[in-house]
């Protein structure tokens, strides 16, 4: 089967986004004396151990493509194991439970060598379990060609601590890029008389909440649901995989009003870019009218109050029957919402738009960081190994985690086994596409039924390794689908400025721990019964200004506006 998207195209289009300094300088690779080395490596060379090694290594096993024993016997971690030597020794929890599990073995001291998909190492930084890997960066030829070539310094600065090291090895991207957003039934929306496409240019969520009421009178008229039901439907922000904050959802609204909510909920406290200090953001006037906009939608009969504590496939298979309009949807999922819909509808009795977020209080795109999770490195595994076996294990992730090849590897599976090299007709260029036979929900490629997804089969394109990289990288599996919404979003939408970097000493960050998770906990709480109007905003509102005091509140602002 062809694929869509060709390298030159998204390349203008995702590149042209946000801007972000380059120097062209390369990292020299560390000197390898390969007589004394039991293994080889560099930049852009294939790791490889002359004698069979094993690291030990956490997974986050996602449910709706969950790993099975072909990963291990013919897939990635079999692909893995042939080019390098390195037989991966998996521990792998489910992806909802994933951070709790981990956070016990690593206090314990008792963590696999290797721990990926971390969000937020602190917590772990003073315990002394976790590695402080900036270390040993210079021991790693491609993580350190790329932190050079995109000038990654001033990113990577916003993870290092008082004590000038960094604990987590981040996902590194050449530009910044939105992953999720939302998808809406455009027959929907155009059966009530709104063109989606005109909409999205500069609507507000006053605007969506106006369209989908529009939205549910058609869907109601056509006897497709009663007034009773509910037009939005969500995942991602309920018990499997919304983290009790409300998840994507309140991400994409919270970020519109300048808030920080759902998936990226801190403590509360942000930074006024007009001020140029810290606030409490947590129960300020915009937190507010966030809140009293999304209680808006579930008081309104839009947005399903079950979106809060349902299972992201009870939200799915709502969507896929048609019986909601409108559902978040991120790059890797495209093919499998379209899969469900063409299942459950049959094809041609449905059509679909790719949409890009309302705006509020600003018109920021959802990201604006080029660094993404990373892995953190066991200071267990620097003591079992010995200081040369050590680095040569973070030699092997080096490879894994930022070579091309890895990237290409895991992401498509190997060459000739699942994709060849094709020309693109419209362009000439030589373009990856799948082999007969082959599909991949993880890369919006879709299929027929008897189709191999190559996700499923192999765990090729999963979300353990697939971070960071290249514009070329990222882009070399768009859809003129993602083509489409990239270009849109870099003519609609702005680059969010980052917040300075704070690298609180060792009692500092204890105490910002101390404070700062009881006051997200409260914040998530609160909000999400604003939300669902088991609290009132009039009534209310004031009562939680004050538990958020009691917190500490202003004493954490203070604490971080020192550090100015």
């Amino acid at each position: 089967m062809k694929k869509f998207a060709t390298i030159l195209v998204a390349l203008m289009m995702v590149c042209a986004l946000f801007a972000g300094g380059k120097k062209d300088t390369k990292a020299a690779a560390p000197a390898a004396a390969a007589a004394k080395l039991d293994y080889q490596f560099g930049e852009e060379v294939t790791f490889h151990s002359d004698v069979p090694v094993t690291y030990t290594m956490y997974f986050s096993d996602a449910s709706w493509y969950a790993m099975v024993d072909t990963w291990k016997t013919e897939g990635i971690f079999k692909d893995i194991e042939n080019l390098t030597n390195v037989h991966l020794d998996i521990i792998s929890y489910d992806s909802s439970v994933y951070t709790d599990k981990i956070t016990l073995a690593i206090n314990a001291g008792d963590s696999a060598y290797i721990i990926p998909k971390v969000y937020d190492e602190s917590k772990f930084v003073d315990g002394g379990a976790v590695v402080p890997v900036s270390d040993y960066v210079q021991y790693m030829p491609n993580y350190m060609a790329f932190y050079n070539k995109y000038n990654m310094k001033a990113d990577v600065d916003t993870i290092v601590k008082a004590n000038g090291k960094y604990y987590r090895l981040p996902g590194m991207l050449e530009k910044a890029m939105q992953d999720y957003t939302i998808f809406v039934r455009k027959d929907y929306f155009e059966g009530a008389g709104i063109d989606v496409a005109k909409e999205e240019v500069n609507w507000t969520w006053d605007d969506l909440y106006n369209d989908l009421v529009k939205v549910k009178a058609y869907m109601v008229k056509q006897g497709i649901i009663t007034d009773k039901d509910y037009v939005w439907s969500d995942l991602w922000c309920g018990s499997e995989s919304g983290q009790g904050t409300g998840g994507n959802l309140l991400k994409l609204m919270g970020n519109s009003f300048g808030i920080d909510a759902g998936w990226a909920l801190g403590n509360g406290v942000q930074y006024d870019q007009a001020k140029k200090e810290f606030y409490f953001a947590g129960s300020s006037d915009a937190m507010k009218q966030f809140l009293a906009c999304a209680n808006k939608y579930v008081k309104g009969g839009i947005l399903d109050p079950e979106t809060f504590t349902q299972d992201d496939t009870t939200a799915c298979n709502k969507f896929y029957n048609g019986k909601t309009a409108i559902i978040s949807i991120n790059r890797g999922q495209l093919t499998t919402w379209e899969q469900g819909l063409k299942d459950a509808l049959g094809e041609g009795n449905y059509e679909t738009y790719y949409a890009l977020t309302p705006v509020a209080l600003n018109r920021y795109s959802a990201e604006n960081a080029r660094l993404e999770n990373g892995v953190m490195i066991a200071e267990r595994a620097r003591k079992e190994l010995g200081e040369e076996g050590f680095i040569k294990m973070l030699r092997f992730v080096d490879w894994l985690w930022y070579s091309s090849e890895a990237y290409s590897l895991y992401k498509w599976g190997p060459e000739g086994k699942t994709w060849h090299w094709v020309e693109d007709a419209s362009t000439g260029l030589q373009v990856k596409a799948l082999l007969p036979g082959f599909k991949c929900g993880g890369l919006s490629i879709p299929g027929s039924d008897e189709d191999v997804d190559i996700r499923l089969q192999w765990g090729y394109a999963g979300g353990n390794f697939w971070y960071g990289h290249t514009c070329v990288e990222m882009a070399d599996n768009f859809s003129p689908i993602h083509q489409s919404f990239y270009d849109r979003l870099g003519k609609y939408r702005d680059s969010k400025p980052l917040s300075p970097a704070i690298a609180f000493d060792e009692d500092d960050n204890e105490q910002v721990n101390l404070w700062g998770s009881p006051l997200k906990d409260t914040i998530a709480s609160w909000s999400l019964q604003f939300i669902l109007g088991q609290k009132d905003l009039s009534k209310d509102w004031d009562a939680f200004v004050k538990e958020c005091e009691t917190k500490n509140a202003s004493n954490l602002v203070k604490l971080y506006n020192s550090y100015l």
